[in-house]
């Protein structure tokens, strides 16, 4: 009971330093919301009411405006108008995106009038001294780079995780590109590429090449120690972005830096650490531990099989049948996995589960787990990082995809959490699966190369909500709780994550 005691206080103390220093990270802003036709908007203002320049802040894709928190509430403590907001398809935005996945020109096309949309709206507001700037990440760089490209007022434009074909020695003005440095190589070869077009075959990173005057700035950050999302939250990415438009703007105004990188991993590390001692007050679903108990070789076959069998039946499948990017995809993906994975198990020997002691017992640990992680990990998500409470447009396919998360993770918490079960068995089944997921990508890159973005994700809830599985089993003797929270909480994260789509 003590170590339990001393967790929990330890965890309840860590959580509450950091909400509390996340909402002090805004303390003295004035934040305000409105929407423009379908697109929500949030407006950061410094404390001071002295006319100044608007930044505009696109998110990447699969992203929300929340994702860009940290660079708006930065350049607001630097006394700019900052404006986030949500493209179509994406985050609270009702309207989806029109087109196909393959059709990059018209989709591109209808996310910079939206965009331009936005900056006609935020040269209304109020404050505002007249000058106007852009800040986009990933699929955003190329939008904000074309919209400032084709507007010459536009005086400056940070491009993070950027790849632009329109980007020329002369335009945008006053460009500054943004790489990670655990990002792809290609990443980095496009900054160089953008960079050397008008600093010439020598140019490096580091280095300001041009004249902010003319417009000719032009500069290469390589951000230390993040990848594709870190670099969002990186003091590298938010300090130079700052820095680079008080250069445009000729200020000196200083501020502090957003650093909810390290609150967030304090409230998460203690919301996952409180799940432990909580996770004792579950009701016993079954008297003596159930579960598949297989050698280390039938294991290895169970784990195997499935990874390799589904993404060749899927090579040629149709999936665009729901009207969401990728979403489709990643349900049939799960369906057709956890049903190979039920079916070599049983093959196998790991038998039909067992009827519980208490199926209401099970139910009600399950519906446990699932308040407790909808409430504190994605209540936090939705508040500090993207949008994680759907809109109704996007409620019925999260029921849809649980017909596909629900039959992987019960085949899989089966598989991996008997009486018996062989240590590591649980990561091993979830690199297949990514392996999986990878070898799918490599069949169809060209549609389902967004992907690739997500698999960071995809490892960090399977490390979070592993453990969480893991002491329901303890507590409940059974995989069912387990399975039936991780496939919600799955289900939940793509359905409010990948973006709508008309085609």
């Amino acid at each position: 009971m003590l170590p339990r005691f001393c967790v929990t206080m330890i965890s309840v103390v860590a959580i509450a330093m950091g909400l509390f220093q996340l909402q002090g990270e805004h303390a003295d802003l004035r934040i305000t919301r409105t929407t423009v036709g379908d697109t929500p908007l949030t407006i950061f203002r410094p404390a001071s009411d002295t006319p100044a320049p608007i930044i505009v802040i696109a998110h990447g894709f699969a992203g929300s405006q929340q994702l860009m928190q940290p660079f708006a509430q930065t350049l607001a403590h630097h006394g700019y108008i900052a404006v986030t907001f949500d493209f179509y398809g994406h985050g609270r935005n009702p309207a989806p995106m029109r087109g196909a996945i393959g059709d990059g020109e018209a989709i591109t096309s209808q996310l910079q009038q939206q965009l331009g949309a936005v900056i006609d709206f935020a040269r209304t507001l109020g404050g505002s001294d007249g000058r106007m700037a852009l800040l986009g990440h990933s699929m955003a760089s190329d939008i904000v780079i074309r919209s400032a490209v084709s507007r010459p007022d536009i005086q400056a434009t940070v491009a993070v995780s950027a790849f632009s074909p329109v980007v020329t020695a002369t335009s945008p003005r006053n460009l500054l590109v943004i790489v990670g440095a655990l990002e792809p190589q290609m990443l980095m070869d496009e900054g160089l590429r953008m960079l050397r077009l008008s600093a010439g075959s020598d140019a490096v990173a580091g280095k300001i090449y041009g004249d902010v005057t003319s417009g000719t700035a032009r500069e290469l950050v390589v951000a230390g120690g993040v990848e594709h999302i870190g670099v969002l939250y990186s003091h590298d990415s938010l300090t130079q972005s700052a820095q680079w438009f008080n250069r445009t703007y000729d200020r000196t105004i200083a501020g502090p830096i957003d650093r909810r990188g390290i609150w967030l991993a304090l409230t998460f590390a203690g919301i996952l650490a409180l799940a432990w001692p909580l996770s004792h007050l579950l009701p016993v679903a079954s008297a003596k531990p159930v579960g598949a108990d297989l050698t280390w070789g039938r294991l290895a076959v169970a784990a195997a099989a499935p990874a390799i069998i589904t993404p060749l039946l899927l090579w040629k499948a149709p999936t665009d049948f729901l009207p969401m990017l990728l979403g489709d995809y990643l349900m049939l993906h799960f369906l057709i996995y956890g049903i190979l994975t039920a079916a070599v198990t049983f093959t196998l020997g790991g038998h039909v589960m067992s009827k519980p002691a208490s199926w209401r017992a099970a139910g009600l640990a399950a519906l446990g787990v699932v308040v407790y992680s909808l409430i504190t990990i994605g209540g936090t998500l939705d508040h500090y990082v993207f949008s994680f409470m759907p809109i109704p447009e996007r409620a019925p396919l999260l029921l849809a995809l649980s017909c596909g998360t629900v039959p992987y993770f019960l085949a899989d918490e089966w598989l991996t959490r008997g009486p018996h079960a062989r240590r590591g068995s649980y990561p091993l089944t979830k690199l297949f699966f990514l392996l999986s997921l990878a070898a799918a990508i490599a069949l169809n890159p060209m549609k389902l190369f967004f992907l690739a973005i997500i698999v960071p994700a995809i490892l960090i809830l399977q490390v979070i909500f592993g453990l969480i599985s893991r002491w329901s089993y303890r507590a409940t003797h059974h995989p069912l709780p387990g399975a039936v929270a991780n496939a919600i909480v799955f289900a939940w994260a793509i359905g409010v994550t990948f973006p709508l789509i008309t085609r």
